[in-house]
């Protein structure tokens, strides 16, 4: 199956995107715990727990709180880790959370033209050498509310992502601030988990941020509408994105897509709408989908 809009020029070069720091990537740094942690922070515990438990890290049945039984093991990973043994897991903690599994050498890399394919549906990050697969990581991407960026863009910047915990590799996204970083919960990888960045194991985003360089091309592949949400003043993202696109292709939208659903994106649909017959609302609901073909199709 194919998108119909997905023709030639759908694969833009977001180059014109506007300036944006690492830092203020809506991805969280991890919170310190302690025996005094808040309720909200449960969740967070109960996937290390499962995760250490598959290490042989946690002995007991994993229960989202930070009891005696994961004060203990969290002072007996700071002993192994050669770290303060406080029993609170703070950044340092944090930190050799997410190195457990080791060192990754780069190696060299081939001679050729660099590229980089995201492919959303098998969670996978794969570096093309000349337009063949050279190297697969295993990835995290964003949740359904909170998608990755379909499209075609480029590194748009080098650095680090929060404290220097972490190494950064901007996207030229223009509708938001989106990146490929690591993570100090490798349990989360394989899975649709982030905030819409691209997360990678710690030692494998330090193998790639040896290898790529600002302008390399990012393809991140997958369904641009996903749960086909309805469009309207106010949203941005992939979806908006390639909404202008579509308007664009129909005659109705003049401007630059950018991925916000602006006056201009408003004024535009509210035109398709008047030339399909349909009710001039300016927002993109399923008689839009339909009639626009925002949809895969054989």
């Amino acid at each position: 199956m194919r998108f119909l809009l997905i023709i030639t020029g759908v694969f833009l070069s977001a180059a014109v995107c506007f300036s944006l720091e690492p830092h203020c990537c809506p991805c969280q740094s991890e919170p310190i715990l302690s025996r005094t942690e808040d309720a909200k922070h449960r969740g967070l515990l109960y996937e290390l727990q499962e995760y250490w438990k598959g290490l042989s890290l946690y002995n007991a049945n994993p229960n989202g709180r930070f009891d005696r039984t994961m004060e203990a093991a969290v002072l007996n990973f700071q002993k192994s880790r050669n770290l303060k043994p406080s029993g609170v897991i703070d950044h340092e903690t944090w930190r050799a959370i997410g190195n457990v599994g080791g060192v990754n050498p780069a190696g060299k890399l081939p001679t050729g033209r660099l590229e980089v394919l995201v492919e959303l549906n098998s969670l996978t990050l794969t570096v093309l050498i000349n337009r063949r697969p050279f190297r697969s990581f295993p990835v995290a991407v964003g949740k359904s509310e909170t998608p990755s960026p379909v499209g075609s863009w480029k590194i748009k910047n080098k650095g680090y992502w929060t404290k220097g915990e972490s190494k950064w590799l901007g996207l030229s996204v223009p509708f938001g601030i989106y990146g490929i970083h690591g993570t100090n919960q490798p349990w989360s990888i394989g899975k649709r988990a982030s905030n819409g960045c691209i997360r990678m194991y710690n030692h494998h985003l330090e193998t790639l941020y040896q290898w790529l360089k600002e302008g390399t091309p990012v393809y991140i592949d997958g369904d641009p509408f996903g749960d086909r949400r309805t469009l309207k003043r106010g949203l941005t993202g992939s979806d908006v994105y390639y909404l202008q696109i579509r308007l664009k292709q129909l005659g109705c939208y003049a401007e630059k897509p950018n991925g916000v659903f602006d006056y201009w994106t408003e004024k535009a649909v509210k035109m398709c709408q008047q030339d399909l017959g349909l009710p001039m609302t300016g927002e993109i609901t399923a008689k839009e989908y339909y009639r626009l073909r925002l949809y895969p199709t054989d």
